[in-house]
């Protein structure tokens, strides 16, 4: 289990969110949501420990986040960022092998089952076709299949991505976020996810955590938090409420 003990968040000059304590158990898919700047993408940064947090700490299983090693937490925790330093230009095959390093051998390199589990990620999103293509060469949306095939072999029991849906066609969101629920459901693993799509936030997600902008956040079921009041007023702009049989939407009042 993946949590936060009385964490802060800030950067220079501003504090996002003060002692947030919440823990994201296994089967559960959650959604983080707010306004930009409310420090969400901080927030996924300090819960895989590429940042710490400025007060409060990240622990997983019980124990402090900073005392495990970068492969150890590598195998425990896939991370799909928002944003991608630097251009890779091996091919697509090459690059979702990267996701399998925490597993590779020191000595022996890859196994037969690390690239397996490569073919089995890409025929996932639905992108073995463009194995053999350069990676350099995508789309916007198929480079973000492909992204979240690395992030699928590497195999982690958390998941913490950072806007998954961004670049996808509605078809490829509600696929991906199909995958998610699935291997959070049947793999009991935990999905943690920045998201902006209303049209998904009440269908897909367990739980949600809402960082109103204001310091405070609410965070639990997400038949509980996902109130039009709440989300109004977390995003400072009128909604409206649909339900469906796969459950509510919310779509801006505009």
């Amino acid at each position: 289990m993946l949590s936060c003990e009385t964490v802060t968040l800030a950067v220079p000059g501003r504090t996002l969110c003060r002692n947030l304590s919440v823990r994201f158990g296994p089967a559960e898919v959650w959604a983080i949501l707010g306004r930009n700047g409310t420090g969400k993408t901080t927030l996924i940064h300090a819960l895989a420990g590429l940042a710490s947090p400025a007060e409060g700490q990240v622990c997983l299983g019980g124990r402090a986040l900073t005392a495990f090693g970068t492969r150890e937490r590598a195998r425990e925790i896939g991370v799909l960022l928002q944003l991608e330093e630097g251009t890779y230009w091996g091919t697509v095959e090459e690059y979702v092998l990267l996701g399998r390093f925490a597993h590779a051998h020191p000595w022996s390199g890859y196994s037969t089952d690390d690239t397996a589990s490569v073919r089995t990620a890409l025929e996932s999103v639905g992108v073995s076709a463009l194995s053999r293509q350069p990676f350099g060469t995508l789309s916007g949306g198929e480079r973000q299949r492909v992204r979240i095939a690395q992030v699928f072999a590497q195999a982690p029991r958390i998941h913490l991505l950072d806007e998954p849906l961004q670049h996808l066609d509605l078809a490829h969101q509600a696929h991906v976020l199909k995958l998610l629920a699935g291997r959070a459901r049947e793999r009991q693993e935990t999905v943690v996810m920045v998201m902006h799509e209303p049209l998904w936030i009440g269908r897909s997600c367990t739980h949600a955590l809402v960082l109103t902008g204001d310091g405070t956040a609410a965070a639990g079921p997400a038949a509980e938090i996902l109130t039009r009041e709440r989300l109004e007023h977390a995003y400072g702009c009128r909604l409206n409420e649909l339900h469906q049989a796969e459950g509510r939407s919310f779509v801006p009042d505009i």
